[in-house]
């Protein structure tokens, strides 16, 4: 399955066009619908049901979707390490993370590191622990920046960071708790709660709140999906404050819990698995700034 024949079939799958498609990859129709076809009778399965002007995705068309996307990204990202020369400090260095404060201290590294290797770029993936992990498993990302206890960290070497975030709750201005220097789960007891889906299953056990509670009116992966009610008072959400350091304090408030319920962060790379000399050398940068 040539990498050629994914590429042809990710356009049309975007466009839904096949002439479209043939504009954009520079090639005839009649050439894009007979690579395509190719591919079909290669995979032994339909990957477009094919209207008069439309193309649509059957659910092997979705299936394959995904999964060509994963291999022209890992095959691009190979191609590239070797193109900006793999045996030198240049080329990209990949980094997953969330929303911690963690993130910010690993970006000022960054920048130090850039400084001392200039031809070193780095790409920063924000998204969920799951994603990250995910795309590490893969091989889309070098390494990645996550807080413990919520990740299995037994398939990845790790180096834990200086930094830990503190759990609190993101408030609107115009709800009371604005003005308190701090929370406590009993001042929740009223108020209408979004909680981080990771948390779900650990509600009761860290903060003493069931997500069966009639409080909890919604979850959140990433806090930018909820900030907009809180601002509005829809609710508070519970959050770690390194998520909330953007927003405008006028507006919004976060306010850490007393007693501190604190986590700390970890940057992982999965075991045995070979990394560019840039990546090492940065992964070596990180342990030597903190002591290690």
């Amino acid at each position: 399955m040539e990498n050629r024949l994914l590429k042809y079939f990710l356009v049309a799958a975007q466009e839904e066009n096949i002439t479209r498609a043939a504009e954009i990859l520079h090639v005839s129709q009649p050439a894009l619908s007979k690579q395509i076809m190719q591919l079909e009778d290669e995979l032994g399965a339909k990957l477009f049901v094919r209207g008069k002007r439309s193309l649509t995705l059957t659910e092997e068309g979705r299936f394959l979707r995904g999964r060509a996307q994963e291999i022209v990204a890992l095959t691009e990202k190979t191609e590239r390490d070797f193109r900006d020369g793999i045996v030198s400090y240049n080329g990209v260095i990949s980094i997953g993370m969330g929303e911690t404060s963690a993130s910010r201290w690993l970006g000022g590294l960054a920048v130090e590191f850039s400084k001392k290797y200039p031809e070193v770029k780095f790409d920063f993936y924000s998204a969920t622990a799951d994603s990250v992990k995910e795309r590490i498993e893969k091989g889309l990302l070098d390494a990645g920046l996550l807080i413990e206890p919520t990740v299995d960290l037994s398939k990845y070497d790790i180096i834990r960071l200086p930094v830990k975030d503190r759990w609190g709750v993101l408030v609107s201005a115009d709800n009371p708790l604005f003005e308190k220097e701090s929370v406590t789960k009993d001042d929740l007891a009223e108020e209408r709660l979004f909680v981080p889906f990771r948390m779900a299953n650990r509600m009761e056990e860290t903060f003493g709140i069931s997500v069966h509670s009639p409080n909890v009116v919604g979850t959140h992966n990433l806090l930018g999906n909820v900030a907009t009610l809180v601002r509005e008072n829809a609710g508070v959400a519970l959050t770690i404050g390194g998520a909330t350091e953007l927003y405008d304090r006028r507006r919004m408030a976060w306010k850490p819990f007393e007693p501190e319920i604190s986590l700390s962060s970890v940057l992982i790379w999965k075991k045995y698995k070979a990394t560019s000399p840039s990546a090492a050398k940065f992964l070596e940068f990180v342990e030597h700034s903190i002591g290690l």
